[in-house]
């Protein structure tokens, strides 16, 4: 069953008067590169009767109404079983946040897409490019192999600022994913989606001004290295103060129920099938 979310009216943030489009947010999946229920495990969550316990690797989908659009943001290991789940027929460009395997690995069923529609562009972080060049060569840097049919046609643009995408500016913004990694968040008028990471610096702040909707890394109660915990990411969210909050990336021992009746008013657990509209 798909569920829905109307949202309040957006913050007036420059961004949103820029785009000026009603948007619809469509969660994926809201679980980490493990999934749940995790493989062999007996645990309550992974046991749970509730559906919105079983989480698939996280991604989300936005449409835009004016100019019409649908871009996706990571491409998960779960990407086939997503797209049927939603009946998503039409993907317009890709953001992917970083090259960690849950959040590429579906790019190459994309094809089924870029054989109807055509040559799809694929944003990408300029410290992720390579890695994602090389996982799928075939794909981005193959010429010679183009004519054998059954691949995905997509164009690698790597971008380290703001970019026009089919009408609709998009903003980048470089957060840290543990002390090693870094992942890009990205904002779109009045929506920011910020997965896998373990803070939010001060030059990132200033991105994050007057939304509407966050969308933020949670990964469970007790801290993590490279992962925001759900205390952490209430105090990250309270500082960003946008209108709502949704947390995603969340593991197998967090009960959806239980988080989100431990949760302020304004922020919630998303789950899979989540659809959280925005208007214009």
């Amino acid at each position: 069953m798909t569920h829905k979310t109307e949202s309040p009216q957006p913050g007036g943030s420059p961004d949103a008067a820029a785009i000026a489009s009603a948007m619809e947010l469509v969660f994926l999946g809201t679980g980490t590169s493990h999934g749940v229920p995790v493989i062999g495990c007996d645990c309550p969550v992974c046991t749970s009767p509730d559906s919105r316990n079983n989480r698939t690797r996280s991604s989300v989908l936005v449409r835009f109404s004016r100019p019409d659009a649908t871009i996706l943001i990571d491409s998960s290991i779960d990407f086939r079983q997503q797209m049927l789940r939603q009946r998503i027929n039409r993907i317009d460009a890709i953001l992917i946040t970083h090259h960690h395997a849950d959040h590429i690995l579906g790019l190459d069923d994309v094809r089924v897409f870029s054989d109807r529609q055509g040559r799809i562009n694929c944003y990408v972080p300029p410290f992720a490019a390579d890695r994602i060049g090389s996982v799928f060569a075939y794909a981005f840097n193959s010429p010679e192999m183009s004519t054998w049919g059954g691949l995905p046609q997509l164009s690698l643009q790597v971008i380290n600022g703001s970019v026009e995408v089919l009408g609709h500016r998009i903003t980048p913004i470089k957060l840290p994913h543990g002390p090693r990694i870094s992942v890009f968040g990205y904002r779109m008028g009045p929506l920011a989606y910020l997965t896998d990471c373990n803070d939010v610096p001060e030059e990132a702040l200033g991105q994050l001004e007057g939304l509407d909707v966050l969308v933020l890394d949670a990964l469970r109660q007790k801290p993590h290295p490279t992962h925001f915990s759900i205390d952490e990411a209430v105090a990250a969210a309270r500082k960003i103060n946008p209108r709502r909050t949704f947390f995603t990336h969340i593991c197998h021992r967090v009960d959806h129920a239980a988080l989100a009746a431990s949760l302020p008013e304004n922020i919630q657990p998303a789950y899979d099938g989540l659809i959280v509209r925005i208007p214009g």
